[in-house]
C-alpha cells in the first residue's frame, strides 16, 4: 500500500471527524440561550441535589468550557476535550462522567447489533442472490415473501409484537432487560448464556426486519452482474451452474454489498434506540434516549462523537481494504 494513499485516507478521516465534531458543537449554540447552562440552572431549581452542589457543577463547566468566554475559546476547549475523549460530567447523573456512562453501555450495543447485523447480512445476501438466479427453485421465492413483507415494518413495532407473543403470551423469553434481575455480572458461562437469552428477542426483531433490505439490495446487484461479459463467457465455456453462481456472479455482486455492510457496522455504536427502549436493553440507545429526556447534553455530545468516529473509521477501513477485494480498483486512483 503506497504511503501517499494511506496519508490521503487518514487526512480524509480527520477532516470528517473534525467536520462532524464542529457541527456537533455549533448546532446547540444556534439558539439565543446556551442550552448547557440553561439545563444546569433548571436542575438547580428542581432540587434533588443541593443548590450548592449544582452551583459547583456550573462553576466546573464554566471553568472547563469557558461558557462566559468568546465562542472561539469555547470551541478550542471543546476540540481539546474531544481529542482526549473527555465529554465532561453527566448533568443527570452527577458526578458520573459522560464517557464512563457511554463506555458501560457500549459493549451491550456492540454485542447485540453486531450479531444482528451480521446475521441479517448473511441471510439477506444469500436470499437476494438466490432470488436473482434463474435456476433457483421456486420454493425459495415463496420462502422469501415473509422476509420482504417484514422489511416494510419498523423494527420497534415488530419488537412490540414479539414482546407480546413471545414474552407476555407464551412466556418463552423475558419481557426486557439485558440479564436477570438480581444476578451479578461475572465472567462465567451461566451469566453469558443469560445475556444471550435476554438478547434473542431484540436481535430477532432487528434481523427479521433487515433481511428483506439486504435481500432486495443483493437481488438488484445480481441482476446487473448476470449481464456482464465474464458471466456470459463462463456460461459459454460450459462451467457448472454452481461455479458460475459462486465464483463469477456472487463474488462480484458482493463488492457493493460489502460497502453497505461497512457503513452499517459504523452505525452499530449508536444503537437501535427504539428497540433498546422497547426491551429496556442497557445499551447506548437507551443511554441516548434518557439523555435526551433529561437534557443531558454532554452525554448526547459523547454519543454523537462516538457515532462520527465509528462511521469515519469504518469508511477508512473500507477505503484501505477495497482494492484488495476488487482488483479493478488500485491504490493509485
Amino acid at each position: 500500500m503506497p504511503l501517499n494513499y494511506l496519508l490521503r485516507r487518514l487526512g480524509v478521516f480527520l477532516i470528517v471527524v473534525w467536520a462532524g465534531a464542529t457541527v456537533n458543537f455549533f448546532l446547540p449554540r444556534l439558539t439565543p440561550v446556551d442550552p448547557i447552562q440553561e439545563r444546569l440552572l433548571q436542575a438547580v431549581s428542581f432540587g434533588g441535589a443541593g443548590k450548592t452542589d449544582m452551583e459547583a457543577v456550573v462553576r466546573t463547566y464554566q471553568a472547563r468550557f469557558g461558557l462566559d468566554q468568546p465562542l472561539w475559546k469555547q470551541y478550542l476547549h471543546y476540540m481539546g476535550d474531544i481529542a482526549r475523549l473527555d465529554f465532561g460530567v453527566s448533568i443527570a447523573n452527577f458526578p458520573s462522567r459522560a464517557s464512563d456512562i457511554i463506555l458501560r453501555a457500549l459493549p451491550w450495543t456492540i454485542g447485540l447489533l453486531t450479531a444482528a447485523t451480521l446475521i441479517a447480512f448473511a441471510l439477506g445476501t444469500l436470499l437476494g442472490a438466490l432470488l436473482a438466479w434463474p435456476r433457483t427453485p421456486a420454493a425459495v421465492h415463496y420462502l422469501s415473501a415473509p422476509f420482504l413483507a417484514l422489511s416494510a415494518i419498523p423494527y420497534y413495532l415488530l419488537g412490540l409484537v414479539l414482546v407480546f407473543f413471545l414474552g407476555f403470551t407464551l412466556r418463552a423469553f423475558p419481557l426486557g432487560g439485558g440479564f436477570t434481575l438480581g444476578s451479578l455480572p461475572e465472567p462465567s458461562l451461566s451469566y453469558a448464556l443469560d445475556v444471550v437469552y435476554h438478547s434473542i428477542v431484540p436481535a430477532l426483531s432487528i434481523v427479521l426486519t433487515s433481511v428483506g433490505f439486504w435481500a432486495l439490495s443483493m437481488r438488484g446487484m445480481m441482476v446487473n452482474v448476470q449481464g456482464e461479459d465474464y458471466v456470459n463467457y463462463a456460461e459459454a465455456r460450459g462451467l457448472k451452474s454452481r461455479d458460475i453462481f459462486l465464483r463469477y456472479a456472487l463474488r462480484n455482486a458482493l463488492l457493493p454489498q460489502t460497502t453497505s455492510l461497512a457503513l452499517a457496522m459504523g452505525y452499530v455504536v449508536s444503537g437501535a434506540v427504539l428497540v433498546e427502549v422497547v426491551f429496556a436493553y442497557p445499551g447506548v440507545g437507551t443511554v441516548l434516549y434518557r439523555a435526551v429526556q433529561t437534557f443531558d447534553y454532554f452525554v448526547i455530545y459523547g454519543v454523537v462523537i462516538m457515532v462520527i468516529l465509528a462511521i469515519a473509521l469504518a469508511t477508512l477501513i473500507l477505503d484501505l481494504i477495497y482494492p484488495l477485494l476488487d482488483p479493478r480498483i488500485t491504490y493509485q486512483r
